[in-house]
C-alpha cells in the first residue's frame, strides 16, 4: 500500500532556474552599480583634472597632449597608474588621489569614447603604486609658498613674455585693442578656473603651451617666477621658501579661491 502524507515535489527544471537567477541577479546588479560608479567617479576625476589639456573628447594636442580616445597605450594599465600618480612628460603628477580614485580615472579613460579596454581594480592600483616614493603634505597657494624676490623676478619675466596678450593687470585684457582677449591670470576669474587644480598643473601647461607664439621659451626657473608672481598680484602672501621648478613639489600646492 502506498504510504500515507503528502508527497514532497522536487523543483522543476524552471524553478531552479529562477531560484538561482534570484541569487544571482543581485550580485550582477551590485557589480553594474560598482561599476557604473566608478565611472561616473571617473568622469568628474577626468573633467577635473585632465579635460583641460587632453580635451572632453580625449583628442587631446597632438603632439603636445596626446590623444586617449583609440590609445592601444592605455592596454597597459600598470603604466597609466604610475604615470597618474607621478606626471610624465608634459603631464603633470597626481599623487594627493586615492586608489580608489585613480581606479575610478584609469576605468573612465579605458572605457571612455571609442575605448573598450577592461577596468581596474582597486587592488591593482595599490599594487602599481607599490614602492613609488611619497612626496609630503599637501599645502595651499595661500600659505606662503614664494618669495617677494621670486615675485619680482616674475614681474620682469611676464612683462616680456606674457603682458602684450594678458594685460599688465593680468586680467586677460591686451593692451592692443585689437588683440583678442585671453585668460586672466590673476585674482577672481583665475581662481574660480583653476579652483582645486595643483600649481605643477599650472606650471606643466604653462611650459607647454605659453607663450602662445613660441611656447617653451622660457627657462623653468622662470615660469615659476612668472607663477608666483601671478599669486602675488592676486593677494597671495610671501613665505621663507621660493616655488620650486619641480613638478612633484609643485604637486603638493593646491590652488584654492579661500584661504
Amino acid at each position: 500500500m502506498p504510504k500515507s502524507g503528502r508527497k514532497t515535489r522536487r523543483p522543476t527544471p524552471a524553478a531552479g532556474v529562477l531560484g538561482a537567477w534570484l541569487l544571482i541577479a543581485p550580485a550582477a546588479a551590485a557589480g553594474q552599480a560598482d561599476t557604473t560608479a566608478g565611472f561616473e567617479r571617473g568622469q568628474e576625476l577626468y573633467e577635473a583634472h585632465c579635460a583641460l589639456c587632453h580635451q572632453e573628447s580625449g583628442q587631446g594636442d597632438p603632439p603636445t597632449f596626446p590623444a586617449l580616445n583609440g590609445n592601444d597605450r592605455l592596454e597597459d594599465s600598470a603604466r597609466i597608474v604610475r604615470n597618474i600618480y607621478r606626471g610624465a612628460g608634459t603631464m603633470p603628477p597626481f599623487p594627493d588621489l586615492e586608489v580608489e580614485d585613480i581606479a575610478a580615472l584609469v576605468q573612465y579613460v579605458r572605457g571612455a569614447w571609442e575605448n573598450d579596454f577592461p577596468e581596474v581594480a582597486a587592488e591593482e592600483v595599490a599594487a602599481a603604486l607599490d614602492g613609488l616614493d611619497e612626496t609630503g603634505g599637501r599645502v595651499s597657494v595661500w600659505d606662503g609658498v614664494f618669495t617677494q624676490a621670486q615675485a619680482d623676478r616674475g614681474q620682469t619675466a611676464y612683462t616680456g613674455a606674457c603682458g602684450i596678450c594678458h594685460g599688465r593687470r593680468l586680467n586677460g585684457a591686451p593692451d592692443d585693442p585689437d588683440m583678442r582677449s585671453t585668460p586672466p591670470l590673476a585674482r577672481a576669474g583665475f581662481l574660480r578656473e583653476w579652483d582645486g587644480r595643483s600649481l605643477a598643473t599650472l606650471y606643466e601647461y604653462m611650459r607647454a603651451t605659453m607663450p602662445e607664439d613660441n611656447p617653451g621659451s622660457l627657462t623653468d626657473p622662470e615660469y615659476v617666477d612668472v607663477i608666483a608672481y601671478m599669486l602675488s598680484v592676486g593677494g597671495m602672501p610671501t613665505g621663507p621658501d621660493a616655488l620650486p621648478p619641480d613638478p612633484p613639489r609643485l604637486s603638493r600646492i593646491a590652488i584654492e579661491q579661500r584661504p
